[in-house]
């Protein structure tokens, strides 16, 4: 998988590269991060990037010539992807259908947003959330680790991100490990029973319950059976 993100700030992102999980998938090869500084792409002695918008109105606004440049420059791309407010939600099922493409552009906006026009050469417009921040590289970095940690190899235990909040459509279960005791807190019994049907079993019930409490609108879409969901109700009962 290859990343190429296009941004005014590289060394807002650089650093996010060189550390951790991310840093030993690049060297062991299994993905590659590509940054680019949009500004190179800018013509002029200023190399300006953004102008004050038609219409008049608060802020500057990133030129579509510009940034048009700088994604054509970055050659052929299976999505070319503009995080902005107003796209639509980042989640764990996008996630996982990017993590299947071989090479992802991600556009960071910055000032008050970037030439509509630009709309025209991107695949897809994300959005992380609800809320506006001063640019898009925070939200570059969210789709960089969401992703790569679904590339094959990058995570050593596979199994992991397949039981990870959302990718069965439910929160994860609470995970615990040692001490067995912590100031009057314990582990449940049923982890160290050695009962693996019966720890399957509370863990599946501890992520509904979870999900019941903290994000009931994700059971709406969550494949359950009927027993599941009976027990559901139950719960729900005052």
């Amino acid at each position: 998988m290859k990343y190429t993100i296009l941004t005014l700030f590289p060394e807002l992102i650089r650093p996010w590269t060189q550390e951790s999980i991310l840093k030993k998938a690049i060297q062991k090869g299994l993905i590659g991060v590509e940054i680019r500084d949009i500004r190179a792409y800018a013509h002029g002695k200023h190399k300006t990037v953004d102008d004050t918008p038609y219409g008049g109105g608060a802020g500057m606004v990133m030129r579509v010539d510009v940034v048009v440049r700088a994604i054509e420059d970055a050659g052929p791309a299976d999505e070319v992807i503009l995080l902005t407010p107003a796209g639509v939600p980042f989640h764990q099922r996008l996630a996982e259908e990017l993590a299947q493409k071989d090479h992802l552009v991600l556009v960071c906006g910055r000032y008050e947003g970037i030439d509509a026009r630009v709309e025209g050469f991107v695949t897809r417009e994300i959005s992380i959330g609800d809320y506006v921040l001063m640019g898009g590289e925070l939200g570059a970095l969210v789709v960089l680790e969401a992703t790569a940690r679904l590339v094959p190899g990058v995570i050593k235990e596979e199994e992991s991100h397949r039981q990870d909040s959302f990718s069965t459509g439910l929160l994860d279960y609470p995970h615990y490990t040692r001490p067995p005791e912590f100031r009057g807190l314990r582990v449940p019994e049923v982890l160290v029973s050695g009962h693996h049907g019966k720890i399957a079993e509370w863990r599946r019930k501890q992520a509904l319950w979870r999900t019941l409490q903290r994000r009931p609108d994700l059971l709406q879409k969550a494949e359950l059976s009927p027993e599941e969901k009976a027990w559901l109700e139950m719960q729900a009962l005052p």
